[in-house]
């Protein structure tokens, strides 16, 4: 939400991603004897006894297979969790219930009843194991996208081993620029994964932070100069199909500032109504709503940031939680995703800004969309058939009438972007 909140409290919560306290290493030893039936010494050669992260769940230490010599990530949950959790959930549940009841505007039961349902999910790493390796076949297909997802070794519901896979975190600008990598290209290669997973086959990954993404130098000569690192594979969800389209629908929708297709497939996707619609479209775009319906592909302004901060205070504050808790628990996750790698997006202080992303999510959309008119065409018989000709005519001439805008403006952007001094790299 850093396009709502203060930049006092989004920075204190960065370090919640990987800088969270340590579980002791004798804890760690002992629940490894316990969840296995051997030391950490039977299972490694070496084992780093302080963490490379922690967060809020895990720590994850740096290791040596045994009889191996490989590298590997061990990613272990913090023992107490085991006790606590229950408790956590219980008195979280009961905090905002009691909550509802003496600010009934502040109803944030939604809240509980999703982490009663993640949270489980999140803490068996068997399930991580499974998402991660999934993920990483689904993406070895294509080749174009600079995607690397550690290979998962072995995995029980509270250790998981992995290929150790370093990297920086994508908002170290001072790598990026110092190894020559393209901050643009960062972006939409960010783009490219999770249009991937939100309108493609795969499912997406619910918790993309900073902590969870690095980037480090491609250790191929291939084009571009990077690889995108994915970690945290705990969160993941399958979107049904008809969603991904309505989605795509309204993303062009809001694209093409068409205000009435946008209010109709907010409906379909989310049930929002025409009271709830400007709330919601400033939600999903992180613009005001102004913006939404004139052009959402221009860089937002110093003064709309701080327009969008003041109505938090007048009030809007209290319209989005109850607007949070109205929507489906999958678009939940969909906005929070699209909220995270906003975030990512902006801390890359990129020079296309939004524009070129914009394109990426059109031709995902404009994708999914020809991808369902040719399905319906073959519902209704041979292609060959002379009705089923023309819509595929008319499919076919509509696509690629986007397709050809989205070439044009791209072509644009690469001439302005190649017309620009180039950033200098200070010593």
């Amino acid at each position: 939400m850093n396009y709502l909140l203060p930049t006092e409290w989004t920075t204190t919560f960065i370090p919640l991603q990987d800088q969270c306290p340590v579980s002791s290493y004798e804890s760690i030893e002992q629940m490894f004897i316990s969840d296995t039936g051997a030391s950490i010494a039977d299972h490694f050669d070496d084992f780093e006894p302080a963490p490379i992260g922690t967060a809020s769940l895990a720590q994850v230490h740096r290791a040596t297979m045994k009889g191996t010599g490989q590298k590997v990530a061990v990613k272990v949950q913090h023992p107490a969790l085991q006790e606590w959790v229950p408790l956590d959930l219980a008195l979280t549940r009961l905090t905002f219930s009691w909550l509802k009841r003496v600010f009934p505007q502040y109803d944030l039961e939604w809240l509980s009843n999703e982490m009663e349902f993640s949270l489980p999910q999140e803490l068996n790493f068997v399930l991580e194991g499974e998402n991660a390796m999934r993920t990483k076949k689904y993406f070895a297909n294509l080749q174009d996208i600079p995607l690397v997802i550690p290979d998962v070794k072995w995995g029980i519901k509270r250790i998981l081993v992995m290929e150790y896979v370093s990297g920086h975190r994508t908002d170290d600008l001072d790598f990026i620029d110092s190894n020559n990598i393209d901050r643009d290209e960062v972006s939409a290669t960010l783009a490219h994964i999770f249009n991937e997973m939100i309108f493609g086959d795969c499912a997406l990954h619910c918790d993309p932070h900073g902590g969870n993404i690095a980037i480090r130098r491609s250790i191929s000569k291939r084009n571009p100069n990077f690889e995108i690192v994915l970690y945290d594979h705990g969160l993941y969800r399958e979107i049904p199909k008809q969603l991904r389209r309505d989605y795509a629908k309204l993303w062009l929708a809001v694209i093409n500032a068409d205000e009435q297709e946008m209010r109709q497939y907010a409906f379909n996707v989310a049930g929002i109504t025409a009271e709830q619609f400007p709330l919601f479209a400033s939600t999903i775009t992180g613009r005001e709503y102004r913006a939404v319906t004139k052009s959402v592909i221009s860089i937002r302004s110093v003064q709309e940031k701080e327009q969008m901060s003041k109505a938090m205070g007048d009030g809007m504050l209290q319209q989005l939680v109850q607007l949070l808790g109205q929507l489906p628990r999958i678009i939940l996750l969909i906005l929070k995703t699209n909220d995270l790698t906003r975030s990512l997006d902006e801390n890359l202080h990129t020079r296309e800004g939004p524009a070129r992303n914009f394109l990426i999510l059109a031709r995902y959309c404009s994708r999914t969309v020809f991808r369902e008119q040719l399905e319906t065409i073959y519902q209704h018989g041979s292609v060959l058939w002379p009705k089923n000709i023309l819509r595929l005519i008319k499919a076919w001439s509509s696509y690629m009438s986007v397709e050809l805008k989205l070439s044009l403006y791209e072509y644009y952007m690469f001439f302005r972007r190649m017309a620009r001094p180039a950033r200098i790299i200070e010593p």
